[in-house]
């Protein structure tokens, strides 16, 4: 007889169970994870890029404490960047008080999403409508929960849409050091988000363009009737990224979470996908570069290091060569006959005759540093220029004829001038004859 089975599974199938109820929630999916948002650049504090070196080091070996490729890290992936954010709210008569109140939450949820602080995000509210309230200034408040408070005590102005004014008050009077504002010494970014549902009464073409050419990054919200070309002409480039437009106040709350992700400082080297064989470097844009260690140049794909040529860059120093070393570095060295002197860089003269120009024909023999002569191999001796040799055998050679050659050309001479006389004193005995006669037959005649 079979028994009833569901009294002894159900203990068994609790027992199963027990520890998957016991697990913790599933995370919520990561809002950066949403493609087609723009992300404004990743910053350390106070605005300065972040560095992170790369998982590879220079030798190949891995990075002590580098994460998987393609990993997320835990923290800090995603964090709000340091603003100077100043919200523009439109008042007007054609929002109505529950409608202004859906605006009023929006702006608190944006909030939420912020870091907010002294040295993290500032915020500051401008009502407006035909004239312009400014609500709190950027250093009036420096937590969340008196931001919110504050943004909560605001009341609507109930007339025109003078959105141009808007803009041009708080370029003139909160994006201000003295109003709270960070210098440009800081690069944090100012920022403004305009919510309006209308047609502006103003002009707001060019007050819009002296905000951005000032520095102040521009988004432009508009609901129901809101003038689409108006809302363009306020806002920054490119315009698929700075205007957002939502049908009605009840779903506007739904463009808090596009500007949290829009706010994200996206750590794109902290995911460890970037490539970069030395260093990657966070920029503002929310993307990131490659740069290389001191030695290195970043090649040409953008990723990868190489030693420098410290050499081709012609500022070495070296006097005569200048030798590249595989950190690199350089080094100094000097010509063969020179040596380096201390201060690595220029060279002295060593030896001579191992300079290669001394012109010696045989053997160079240094007398010093700076000095030397010349000598000849076994047989051979010095010429009179002091540099070539001639073999000794073939000089008495040389001197022999020279020798016998002057000998017989000396005694052809003497001979020459002996037949010379001799003729000459034949002559003159000849005349000395005639005189005689001549003289003695005047004398006897």
């Amino acid at each position: 007889m079979l028994r009833p089975a569901p009294a002894r599974r159900l203990p068994g199938l609790l027992l199963l169970l027990w520890p998957l109820l016991l697990l913790p929630p599933l995370a919520a999916p990561d809002p950066v994870a949403r493609p087609g948002f723009r992300r404004l650049g990743t910053q350390g504090p106070e605005g300065s890029p972040g560095r992170r070196p790369s998982s590879v080091a220079p030798d190949g070996a891995p990075a002590s404490g580098a994460s998987e490729p393609g990993r997320v890290s835990g923290a800090g992936v995603c964090k709000s960047r340091p603003l100077d954010l100043v919200f523009l709210i439109d008042s007007s008569r054609s929002v109505r008080p529950l409608e202004f109140t859906k605006v009023k939450t929006f702006v608190s949820r944006i909030i939420d999403t912020l870091n907010i602080g002294p040295a993290d995000t500032r915020v500051a509210v401008v009502n407006y409508a035909s004239t312009v309230k400014i609500e709190f200034q950027l250093q009036a408040y420096t937590d969340k929960q008196s931001l919110k408070q504050a943004v909560g005590r605001i009341t609507p102005l109930s007339t025109g849409t003078m959105s141009g004014l808007a803009i041009q008050t708080a370029m003139d009077e909160v994006f201000t050091v003295e109003a709270g504002a960070r210098g440009p010494s800081s690069n944090i970014p100012k920022v403004a988000i305009i919510v309006t549902d209308g047609r502006p009464q103003d002009q707001v073409n060019e007050v819009a363009a002296r905000a951005r050419a000032s520095g102040i990054e521009l988004y432009a919200v508009g609901v129901d009737r809101a003038d689409m070309e108006s809302l363009k002409m306020m806002a920054s480039e490119p315009l698929e990224e700075h205007v957002f437009y939502v049908e009605t106040y009840g779903v506007i709350e739904k463009l808090s979470s596009r500007f949290q992700e829009t706010f994200c400082a996206l750590d794109k080297c902290a995911l460890n996908t970037h490539g970069c064989e030395h260093i990657c470097v966070n920029d503002r844009s929310g993307s990131y570069h490659c740069e290389c260690y001191e030695g290195y140049t970043l090649n040409e794909d953008r990723k990868t290091c190489s030693a420098q040529d410290k050499c081709a860059l012609g500022t070495h120093g070296c006097q005569h060569i200048c030798v590249n070393d595989r950190t690199g570095s350089y080094h100094c060295e000097c010509y063969d006959g020179y040596t380096l002197n201390a201060d690595k860089k220029t060279c002295s003269v060593r030896d001579k005759c191992a300079l290669g120009s001394h012109g010696c024909q045989h053997i160079c023999v240094s007398d010093g540093a700076a000095s030397y002569h010349c000598d000849c191999y076994p047989g051979y001796t010095l010429n009179e220029d002091k540099k070539t040799c001639s073999a000794i055998e073939e000089a008495r050679r040389l001197v022999s004829t020279e020798d016998v050659c002057g000998c017989e050309a000396t005694l052809a001479f003497q001979e020459k001038v002996s037949s010379s006389l001799q003729r000459l004193n034949t002559k003159l005995d000849g005349i000395l004859e005639k005189l005689q006669v001549n003289e003695y037959g005047q004398i006897h005649r």
